[in-house]
């Protein structure tokens, strides 16, 4: 421990202090927690980010969208707007956030909401549209105000929460207590090859109650694709340079699985939730060019890509590779269909007698708060 994070421990004991009492205060009925008689699922964590909410939530979106009608509700975080907002397909991340975005860009049968009070949304919700069958709440572990049906708290693999210390002096929201809220345990970003004793030791960390299961999950990485309308081969040939710039709270799993496609990885990173101006992709642009020889390419996240639909990105950008890599969801072993089988038949036990169909499309325009 070093000595800057020692002096910061009393910090992190109040703010932790005063989270359990608020946490108190919720599980006591002084604080109401409202409950709805729809289907409600967070997902969420103990930290401050970085344990793959995004990638989990789609995997909800996957395993349900067929059968249910599914809505999303998140905060939007890093967005410039504020209340409730039903999106639509002119949605800009700047509006809603890149999270949202990005469910409302790959799902086309769902619906797509943000609102900083969850309770008001999920109200609204329910008001402006035919009722949906579940509501996933986005990163909403600690938003006490909404009682849900059920509850998944995610874990880094190399980050954990039983091994980290509230903030400031760590990166935890709570002290690790706090995990006896969920159902659903699942320790994230694991090696695609896990060990019974890996596997044994984190349970045993983990503790978690008998009324609790715990789950391990991986992430599956796609082939790179085009952020704006450029093909180009040298990705499929091995490039020596990559430039990644991301600006996610944790990027070193596609850092070491870039890093074994090319020969040399240069990474910019930017803060979490980065609003990438003008003079970003300038600079992002010369650094790519000061490269040597042509087999190089440029390389992002998803999420990040979410934020590059602009015109000034698409300009600057136009004629250079610049890929993103989309990721996938995968449990280890039988972890899959107990997983799955736990979601299902809770959405079983508490389906609405007489599902409304799921709309053909998104709306034309987005609905704020009135």
């Amino acid at each position: 421990m070093g000595i800057i994070t020692f002096l910061l421990l009393p910090f992190s004991w109040l703010y932790g202090s005063l989270m359990m009492m608020r946490n108190f205060l919720f599980d006591t009925g002084l604080f109401p927690s409202r409950r709805f008689d729809i289907p409600v699922i967070s997902v969420g964590n103990l930290s401050l980010g970085g344990t793959g909410k995004t990638p989990h939530t789609e995997y909800l979106i996957r395993l349900l969208r067929d059968r249910y009608y599914v809505s999303t509700l998140s905060r939007g975080y890093g967005r410039e707007t504020r209340g409730f907002i039903l999106a639509s397909r002119r949605t800009n991340a700047r509006y809603i956030g890149d999270e949202p975005l990005q469910y409302l860009k790959k799902f086309g049968n769902i619906r797509v909401a943000v609102d900083e009070n969850r309770a008001r949304g999920i109200r609204k919700l329910l008001e402006k549209i035919p009722g949906p069958d579940v509501i996933l709440l986005d990163d909403a572990f600690q938003h006490r105000w909404v009682k849900p049906g059920l509850s998944v708290l995610l874990t880094d693999y190399l980050n954990p929460y039983f091994e980290d210390r509230v903030v400031p002096s760590g990166r935890l929201r709570e002290f690790p207590i706090g995990a006896r809220r969920a159902d659903l345990i699942i320790v994230t970003k694991t090696p695609k090859i896990l060990s019974p004793i890996t596997r044994r030791r984190l349970l045993e960390k983990v503790n978690p109650l008998p009324r609790q299961q715990v789950f391990f999950s991986y992430i599956q990485y796609g082939d790179p694709l085009p952020v704006f309308d450029f093909t180009d081969p040298c990705f499929a040939t091995r490039p020596a340079y990559i430039l990644l710039f991301t600006g996610i709270a944790q990027d070193y799993p596609l850092k070491e699985h870039l890093e074994r496609l090319c020969r040399d990885l240069i990474v910019v990173r930017y803060p979490d939730h980065h609003h990438y101006t003008l003079k970003d992709f300038e600079s992002l642009k010369k650094q790519f060019e000061d490269l040597p020889g042509h087999k190089k390419i440029l390389v992002t996240t998803e999420k990040d890509a979410m934020r590059l639909k602009t015109p000034e990105a698409a300009t600057v950008f136009r004629n250079l590779p610049l890929f993103f890599v989309p990721i996938e969801i995968r449990f280890h072993g039988n972890d899959q269909p107990a997983f799955d089988q736990i979601i299902l038949d809770y959405m079983e036990k508490h389906r609405r007698p007489h599902p409304v169909p799921p709309p053909a499309d998104h709306p034309e325009e987005d609905i704020p708060e009135e």
